[in-house]
Parts: structure tokens; sequence; C-alpha cells
């Protein structure tokens, strides 16, 4: 190996780390304000790549007729809640409430998708799409089991994941995808060649994580999640609503999972059951970070990007080994240095 082919390796595990540390902050950050191990993560990366494929196609995504049930299922719930509790003058504000924006949103996608509007209007599109999943998601699956054990709610993630991965072959076909760049220019840099699309990733991933930390710290609902993230029953005794937290949480990861999946549809082809090997990977660098801390897990992220880019050099066949290999030594290093406790004690 010459330098040459270190730096273009070099390069493309950056690349493909920064992707990583979005989705491992994504994991992160559900984990730590709801305790869910969010296994599907990766599906949200693929249907956001797979729907913008479709909508440069000018069909309508399949995620549209997910939405509308999980709409659907919500707004029962929330009626059945409402008059079990005897509160039915509430039901038409909260049906509106509920199945106001996902309607919306069903409808303008809908109407532009066979219009074949221009590339960003589209990336707009595929992003309110696949957010409005999250929440929804939380609300139907994940709002009543907020008090089952991490185990509970990982055994319900690897359903999800399941599903989601089967909605996907329905939703997307076997056929894989490749979404058009956003840039096609390419810089020679001494013996480095840098594509445009690189440079989009970056600045991306960087406006990205600059508007997570201003709503964090800015927002007064920023400050009620990292409040619940630190704290679930002190949260709650000050009166922060860890329902509302839980819903924010799955929503700023399906907008993560997205923004991820657009990023990467022009650099790979996509298939509908992508995502596992990608939200895999995205865990392996949120456990370096202990799916506590943001830093390590983006840290953790480029090492996982690096260590794939250079065993596809060396050992083609069994990057993917080696990758999750890497995991072991983690887990056992972690479970070394942190002492037992009872679970959910807060």
């Amino acid at each position: 190996m010459d330098s040459s082919i270190a730096a273009i390796l070099t390069l493309d595990g950056l690349t493909n780390g920064i992707v990583y540390g979005l989705i491992a902050i994504a994991l992160v950050l559900v984990f730590t304000v709801t305790r869910i191990l969010f296994i599907p993560q990766g599906e949200f990366v693929a249907y956001g790549a797979l729907t913008l494929a479709m909508l440069q196609q000018g069909q309508r995504p399949g995620p549209l007729w997910l939405l509308l049930v999980l709409a659907v299922c919500a707004a029962g719930m929330q009626a059945a809640s409402l008059l079990r509790s005897g509160q039915a003058a509430l039901l038409p504000r909260a049906l509106a409430g509920t199945l106001g924006a996902p309607l919306a949103i069903a409808a303008l996608v809908w109407w532009a998708a066979p219009l074949q509007l221009a590339l960003l209007v589209q990336v707009v599109l595929t992003l309110l799409l696949i957010t409005a999943l999250g929440p929804l998601m939380y609300q139907v699956i994940y709002e009543s089991m907020a008090d089952a054990s991490v185990l509970q709610l990982l055994i319900v993630s690897v359903g999800i994941h399941l599903a989601m991965t089967g909605l996907g072959l329905v939703f997307f076909g076997a056929e894989g995808f490749r979404t058009p760049a956003f840039w096609d220019e390419r810089w020679n840099l001494a013996q480095l060649t840098l594509s445009a699309q690189t440079v989009v990733v970056v600045v991306a991933a960087a406006a990205l994580l600059v508007a997570l930390w201003l709503f964090s710290g800015r927002t007064l609902y920023g400050k009620a999640l990292r409040a619940t993230a630190v704290n679930r029953l002190g949260a709650r005794l000050m009166g922060i609503s860890t329902t509302l937290a839980g819903k924010l949480s799955f929503a700023v990861a399906a907008f993560i999972g997205a923004l991820s999946g657009v990023l990467i549809g022009p650099m790979s082809t996509i298939f509908y059951d992508s995502g596992f090997l990608i939200g895999l990977k995205g865990f392996v660098a949120a456990t370096i970070g202990a799916l506590a801390s943001f830093p390590a897990a983006a840290g953790g992220a480029l090492l996982v990007g690096l260590l794939e880019s250079f065993s596809s050099f060396w050992a083609s066949d069994y990057k993917e080994v080696i990758v999750f290999m890497a995991l072991l030594p983690i887990l056992l290093w972690r479970s070394l240095v942190t002492p037992a406790h009872d679970e959910d004690e807060e």
C-alpha cells in the first residue's frame, strides 16, 4: 500500500464514519431519553434513500401508506383513551392534533410525487415523510411500554426491525437504487481526488450537529430533552412530559436517519435490507460511547469507518466480520470498568 491508496482509503473511511456517526448520535439520543435500543434506526436510513429514489422516478413512495396507517392507529388509541377516561369533549382537538400533520404531509407527497420536482424539493419531501414516522411509531408502539424493562424494549425493537425490513421489500422491491449526486464536481489534491459529494456529506453533517447543539442548548424543548436524558424521574417530577420527550427523540432520530440515507444514496447502492448493516455499524460506534456520550460515539464512528475502509483493502471478504468483531473487546472492556447496578435505577 502506497501513500495515495492510504489517502483514498482514509478519505473513504472518514466519509462513511461521518454517516455512522450521525446514526450513532441518534441511537444514543433515543437510548438516553427512552432506554430503547432502537435497532430499526438503519431502516430509517434505507427508507430515506429509497424514498428519494422513488420520487426521482415519479412514483409515490411506499412509506406514505405506513405513515397513514400509523396515524390512524395513533388516533384510534388516543380516542379510546379519552373515551375511557370520560374526556370525550377533548376528542376533536386531540384527533386534529394527531392526524393533522401526517395527513398534510401525506397529501403533499401524494400530490408532488408524480411531478418530479427539483432534487432539493424531493429531498425536503423525503425528510418530511420519514421524520413524521418517528413520533407516530413511538406513540403507537412504545408509549404504552414506557416502564418496561430494557430487555423487553429491545425485543420489541427487533420485531419492528423485522417488520420494517419486510415492508421495505413490499414498498421498494428487491432492486437496489442509487440516487443522483447533489454535486458532480471533482478536485485533484496532490494524489487524492476529492468528490463534491464528500464535501456535501461533511457540510450537511456539520450543519446538523450545529443545529442539534443550538436546539439542545437554546430551546425549551431541547432543554427538556436533555433533562429527560439525564434523569427521567427527575424530569417527570419537574413537570416535563416524558411522553413528549420520547416522541421528540424519535422525531430527531428519524430525521437523522432520513438525512443519512439521502447523503449516502449517491455514494452506494441501497437495497431494502441495507439498513440493518448500516445501523449495526452505527450501534458499534454508539457502544464505544457506552450509549451515553455523544462525542465518544462520534469518535467511535470515525474509527469504525476507517476500520471498514482499510479492511476492505486488506481482506474485503471479511470486512464486515472485522468491523463487528471489534465490538467484542469493547463490550468486554465496558463490562470490566462499569460497575454493576440495578436496571432502571434513577
